[in-house]
């Protein structure tokens, strides 16, 4: 029979192993979820979802791919994390009101999960993707990016005093604590959220503080199909899920492709009737969870990611009360936390998309017809940028020959 002693030291020790992963994965869902949702919210909106729309795509987001975690991170024994599309809901923030509505934007979520779960199970779908080059790919997402950066620096024209103390909070924090860099501004800017109700008296329903599922009908257009769900899907494998899978890789793991297109595909689905518009592989809070803050036994880092996963079903329990203190921000300030939160995006997505010399110019024709916001027969820019991309590239290269003849 074990001495107490035995039984204290083992006790002791697995708290001292545990202690790495369960703090990692605190921090990973901690990151993800305030770094971004602010994003979140705003494409939603921006496609037609009312506040309590809003709201439940923001939990249906947060439940399917907090749920999808435990499963991929259990059944791998891999640090798999998942994350909702924020490239995604920025290009939705820049696509406005689709043809059919609110309605018919979830037609298109659910149009994009039904395209990442064919991408699990058709390898040729997967190559296909891989054609796209992603000097495009990337110069599409910095064109939608660039006007949602712009925002934060516009807000400090029209309103210096609620804006400045977020943007200052952010630069002090990318100097010393860059991880932390967003969630401090948000932070901030809810102390001004704050401030502003108290002394504006603005009342707040206890019953919008509850976290509720709103179902919509989805509708399906093809506007919406090529105009929305093609971008969006495009958007999300090329900035989310092959990142992701770098991630891992650079830790040491192999993604589990398939599981991981199939479960976020079916969450995607599950969750767009709610106002989901996408789940897929985190990328950037994958090495928070994959790394050695995670422990240094690799083998056992898939506990970071599994807390991660219990931490954002718990975060989804506020997620209506975040939502109904933001509807109550001053204006302009939703849009300044998330044009920061996007800024190491528009960053990364610039430096890839003018890498290649050969790419420049098609890539800069992407960028500018992106950022451009124009639209032709109900279909939104982002479309048309990387058609436009494509067509000069092809132009481009096929002149090669004749240019050395």
């Amino acid at each position: 029979m074990p001495s107490a002693t035995s039984t204290t030291t083992r006790s002791k020790t697995t708290k001292e192993t545990l202690g790495p992963q369960i703090s990692a994965g605190v921090v990973t869902a901690l990151v993800g979820f305030t770094s971004s949702f602010a994003v979140v919210l705003a494409g939603l909106q921006a496609v037609g979802a009312n506040q309590a729309q809003a709201s439940s795509g923001l939990l249906a987001l947060t439940l399917t791919f907090g749920l999808g975690i435990l499963w991929l991170s259990w059944r791998s024994k891999m640090p798999v994390t998942l994350a909702w599309s924020t490239p995604g809901a920025a290009l939705l923030a820049t696509a406005g009101t689709v043809d059919g509505g609110w309605p018919a934007a979830v037609g298109a979520f659910l149009i994009v999960g039904v395209l990442i779960v064919l991408t699990g199970l058709l390898p040729v779908l997967g190559r296909l993707m891989a054609k796209i080059p992603t000097a495009l790919a990337q110069a599409m997402l910095a064109g939608v990016l660039l006007p949602l950066c712009l925002a934060p620096f516009k807000s400090l024209g029209s309103s210096p005093l609620l804006v400045a103390p977020v943007i200052l909070c952010w630069i002090v924090l990318m100097k010393f604590a860059p991880r932390w860099s967003v969630p401090a501004s948000l932070l901030v800017a809810l102390a001004v959220i704050g401030v502003h109700i108290a002394s504006s008296g603005v009342q707040i329903p206890a019953e919008s503080l509850v976290p509720r599922l709103e179902w919509t009908t989805p509708a399906f257009s093809v506007e919406a199909g090529i105009g929305l769900a093609l971008p969006l899907f495009i958007v999300t494998m090329a900035s989310q899920n092959i990142p992701g899978v770098a991630v891992l890789k650079s830790f040491g793991y192999t993604t589990p492709w398939r599981p991981s297109m199939l479960v976020t595909g079916a969450g995607t689905i599950v969750g767009a009737p709610f106002g989901g518009h996408a789940i897929n592989l985190a990328a950037l809070s994958a090495a928070l969870a994959a790394g050695e803050e995670a422990g240094k036994d690799q083998k056992r880092r898939w506990i970071a990611a599994f807390v991660s996963g219990v931490a954002y079903l718990l975060l989804a329990a506020v997620s209506a009360a975040l939502v109904t203190v933001v509807a109550a921000a001053p204006a302009g300030l939703l849009e300044a936390v998330a044009g920061l939160a996007l800024l190491g995006t528009l960053a990364s997505s610039v430096s890839s998309a003018l890498a290649v010399a050969e790419e420049r110019i098609p890539a800069c024709v992407t960028f500018l017809l992106a950022a451009s916001g124009i639209a032709f027969a109900g279909i939104g820019a982002a479309f048309w940028a990387l058609a436009g991309g494509i067509a000069i590239r092809w132009v481009l290269k096929s002149r090669e020959p004749l240019t050395r003849a």
